[in-house]
């Protein structure tokens, strides 16, 4: 293992380089944050990697910075945690600085358009390849139950539309079992009024779609007319 000077260097200018030439969110940063640091460097393996991708995907926040800290972390403790978030966070920062003085030249120029639409098409391709790489691992580990769970949760979420909460939270749970846990959660939602983490510019691309006052009425409003008051005839499916 190289020393840990070299590994915080390292670490730095590779989260710089991948953040600087990664469009698309979070996901796209996956597949290159695996060659770099399970393929070339050979720091992380591969099952490790798709164990902190998972914790990375389940906390809240933005889901490059979120890899860049459990990788981290890994790697070199809270120094390498703190070294990857800088690495991440310093090219958007620079972009979006640049791009806010010079907004209306990029709004209205053709080319700049034309060249996210191609960037669209691209990160489409980066995402498909995400997918195979993450799903031919589990597939190389010949746990049937792995490949089981995969093809079933896939199937269910991409052509029945089941909300992926449900295939979280699926096993020999009833309905009812989880109404404690959802009035919790609404609760919590509708008493929210602190900062959303990652909704900023240079956080996440879709940040104006965080709308906080929005969510902590909806909350109320579910709260109120399902969750409060939840009957028999909402906690079951008919059959037939």
């Amino acid at each position: 293992m190289e020393s840990r000077n070299k590994v915080l260097l390292k670490l730095f200018l590779s989260t710089l380089y991948l953040s600087a030439f990664t469009f698309g969110g979070g996901y796209v940063i996956v597949s290159l944050m695996k060659k770099k640091f399970v393929d070339e460097c050979g720091w992380i393996k591969e099952e490790e990697m798709l164990d902190l991708i998972a914790i990375a995907q389940s906390a809240p926040g933005p889901m490059a910075v979120n890899g860049a800290i459990v990788v981290g972390y890994k790697l070199a403790g809270l120094t390498g945690a703190l070294v990857s978030i800088l690495g991440t966070i310093l090219p958007p920062f620079i972009i979006i600085s640049i791009v806010s003085v010079c907004y209306e030249a990029f709004r209205d120029n053709y080319f700049v358009s034309q060249m996210l639409e191609g960037m669209q098409a691209g990160v489409g391709a980066v995402i498909t390849c995400v997918t195979y790489e993450m799903g031919a691992g589990i597939v190389h580990g010949k746990n049937r139950l792995s490949i089981t769970i995969m093809l079933v949760s896939f199937v269910l979420s991409a052509f029945l539309q089941i909300n992926v909460v449900y295939l979280i939270l699926a096993g020999d749970y009833k309905s009812e079992d989880i109404v404690d846990l959802m009035i919790s959660m609404f609760e919590f939602i509708r008493h929210y009024h602190d900062p959303i983490p990652g909704a900023n510019p240079r956080e996440c691309g879709n940040y104006q779609d965080m709308n906080l006052n929005m969510a902590n009425y909806l909350a109320e409003k579910f709260l109120k007319e399902v969750l409060y008051n939840i009957g028999e005839d909402r906690l079951n499916y008919p059959e037939g």
